[in-house]
C-alpha cells in the first residue's frame, strides 16, 4: 500500500480487533472468515489494497468500524472505496449492491473471495439445512449478477 498508510499487518489487527467476539453463522469467530477471505485475494493474485479491503469488508456492515472511521482512516482512497462497495446498506436491492461492486475498481475480486469462503461445502455444513439451503441459493444469485461463473 502507499506509503505512509497503514500496513496490512496494521489493517489485519484493527480488523480482528474490531470483530472480535461476534461469531459466523456457524458461531465460529468471525476473524477466521476475515483471514480466509483476506488469503482468498491474495491467492487470486489481489493486490494489497484488495487484501486490505477483504480485512475490512464486513466492517462497517457488522457494525465493527463506523463509517467516520473509514472516512478518516490512514488507509488510499481504492481501499476506502472498496470497503464501502462491499458494505450493504439496509433495504438495500442486491442488484443495486452489485451494480456498485463491478462500478468500483479492485471490489469485485474481493467479493469473489469472499462468496468462495461463504459458499464452502465445510463452512455450509455446519449450518442446518433451510439456512444452508437459502445462503447457497443466495450466493448463486449474487454470482450471476456479478458474472463469476464457479464457486
Amino acid at each position: 500500500m502507499t506509503s505512509g498508510s497503514m500496513t496490512l499487518m496494521e489493517v489485519e489487527a484493527l480488523a480482528r480487533t474490531a470483530h472480535e467476539g461476534q461469531t459466523d453463522k456457524a458461531g465460529r469467530p468471525y476473524g477466521e472468515h476475515l483471514a480466509a477471505v483476506a488469503e482468498g485475494v491474495r491467492v487470486r493474485g489481489g493486490s494489497a489494497e484488495q487484501q486490505a479491503a477483504a480485512w475490512l469488508h464486513d466492517a462497517i456492515e457488522d457494525d465493527a468500524l463506523t463509517p467516520d472511521w473509514l472516512e478518516s482512516a490512514d488507509l488510499p482512497q481504492p481501499v476506502k472505496d472498496m470497503v464501502l462497495a462491499l458494505t450493504k446498506r439496509p433495504g438495500e436491492p442486491v442488484e443495486a449492491y452489485t451494480a456498485r461492486i463491478l462500478a468500483t475498481p479492485g471490489a469485485l475480486l474481493v467479493k469473489e473471495a469472499d462468496l468462495a469462503h461463504n459458499a464452502d461445502p465445510a463452512r455450509l455444513s455446519a449450518l442446518d439445512g433451510p439456512t444452508r439451503d437459502r445462503l447457497s441459493a443466495k450466493y448463486a444469485y449474487v454470482r450471476s449478477l456479478l458474472g463469476l461463473t464457479a464457486p
